[in-house]
């Protein structure tokens, strides 16, 4: 069912870092970092996929990605939503039935036997294309998706992610020179502030995740061969 009701953005935003917390996806630790997939470390860690566990927390924010989507870009803006491989694609399939329209997803690279696709379902050429994912970080697996999508005839100008890190100013320059706008929910500052707001970690925590935030480059980069 289309949402009929349009939060403010920053409602949404502040309500979407509440769930996020509410379910135990945030990880905040400076003492003993993660290990992101670049190979560098970074204070914190947010696990998207724990969502589709969450039944009402699930549908509301399926809700309000499909009403911010509708919003920005239009009500009538795409023909078919693509999910990317693989965490993209159950909140692809929810917004597709949300907004009743065909979905699809995209592999990461061929599967290597029968028809060696990497787009599956129906995508046909001329077709407006959303593609759906968890988040965001520096836009960059986004471009490979987008291109596959592209590669049928389709276009692609729109991705729509539950949560972006924010703190990359590189991120929306990449997308937009590819074409592609970004839409979310929330970012890693909405997170902060709803932390900070209910107590969720310690004083010396929230500090130096702010720290990281401020400047992840550099908190990195002097932290890489911790």
């Amino acid at each position: 069912m289309i949402p009929s009701s349009y939060p403010p953005a920053d409602e949404i935003a502040r309500l979407s870092a509440a769930m996020l917390l509410d379910i135990g996806a945030v990880h905040f630790n400076s003492r003993e970092p993660y290990i992101y997939a670049s190979g560098l470390p970074g204070p914190t860690y947010i696990d998207c996929r724990k969502l589709i566990s969450y039944p009402r927390i699930r549908s509301t924010l399926m809700d309000f990605l499909t009403a911010t989507v509708m919003r920005n870009a239009g009500l009538e803006a795409f023909d078919n939503i693509a999910g990317g491989e693989t965490a993209g694609i159950p909140f692809a399939a929810l917004v597709a039935e949300r907004m009743a329209l065909p979905m699809t997803y995209v592999r990461k690279k061929p599967k290597g036997y029968g028809r060696n696709a990497r787009i599956e379902g129906q995508m046909t050429e001329g077709q407006r294309v959303l593609l759906v994912e968890d988040l965001t970080t520096d836009g960059g697996s986004k471009i490979s998706f987008v291109d596959a999508i592209r590669e049928t005839g389709a276009s692609c100008a729109h991705t729509a992610v539950i949560f972006y890190y924010g703190i990359f100013p590189e991120t929306e320059k990449t997308l937009g020179d590819h074409g592609v706008s970004l839409h979310h929910l929330c970012t890693w500052w909405d997170v902060l502030e709803e932390a900070r707001r209910r107590q969720a970690f310690d004083a010396e925590t929230l500090g130096e995740v702010e720290s990281f935030l401020r400047a992840p480059r550099a908190w990195q980069e002097a932290r890489k061969d911790a």
